[in-house]
């Protein structure tokens, strides 16, 4: 009698929340610091920097945060709807449905007997049979009821870690244009480590996600902060 080993999965499960910190994340050290870099261009206090920058980073954490959240409920509202909607179609067109599922299994290779049995095993539960439908017609997935409050947290609280980073600087510096020049360099670094941590978490290179996030980061820093500074002066 064959022994079989306890097949250990590598596969990783945690991509919404990975998604929700790189969003956060990503926002929160690069809005912040743009902020700060356009008004270090018009003032020489470093406080002032730093208090506008806590008051951007308060109110984008609640924004970003409340986004999340809003995502999720639509996305849970959808997969209702969804739902709903294809228990009415088993209901009410039976037969059209069964021809779905048999579309279904034939384009996994299914054919003659095979695919008799398993259309009829599948529709025989109504259930199972909708449950089929929205995971290999529609490509959904029940959603976690806490997923809107996680993702809304989630991302909140990344923008604020990310958020902090460049304003650190300027809390420790006086001098704004000095400040400055630290916040861009941190800033810089905390992207690189942001960019490999995420590519090892989600399988990729971690180099090459390092140096994407540095560059993409620090375009939009760049960007923004030209904006930021323009508007200073206006």
């Amino acid at each position: 009698m064959p022994v079989f080993s306890k097949h250990a999965e590598g596969h990783f499960t945690s991509s919404a929340i990975v998604r929700d910190v790189v969003i956060g994340m990503s926002d929160g050290l690069t809005v912040p610091f743009a902020l700060a870099a356009g008004i270090s261009g018009a003032i020489a206090s470093s406080r002032i920097v730093v208090t506008a920058g806590v008051a951007e980073v308060a109110a984008g954490a609640i924004a970003m945060a409340l986004g999340g959240y809003l995502a999720a409920r639509t996305d849970a509202e959808h997969y209702k709807s969804e739902l709903q909607r294809e228990h009415d179609e088993v209901r009410d067109i039976p037969d059209a449905e069964r021809h779905e599922v048999r579309s279904i299994l034939e384009s996994f290779g299914m054919a003659d007997a095979t695919l008799d049995a398993a259309t009829r095993a599948i529709t025989k539960d109504r259930d199972r049979w909708v449950d089929f439908m929205m995971k290999l017609e529609l490509g959904l997935e029940v959603p976690d009821p806490k997923r809107a409050l996680t993702s809304g947290l989630t991302i909140g609280t990344s923008y604020i870690v990310g958020g902090l980073v460049p304003l650190i600087p300027y809390m420790a510096v006086p001098n704004a244009s000095r400040a400055l020049i630290v916040s861009a360099i941190v800033t810089m670094i905390a992207l690189l480590i942001f960019g490999a941590v995420k590519g090892s978490l989600t399988g990729s290179s971690p180099i090459k996600s390092a140096f994407q996030t540095m560059l993409i980061g620090g375009v939009a820093s760049g960007v923004a902060f030209w904006l930021a500074r323009f508007v200073a002066h206006l």
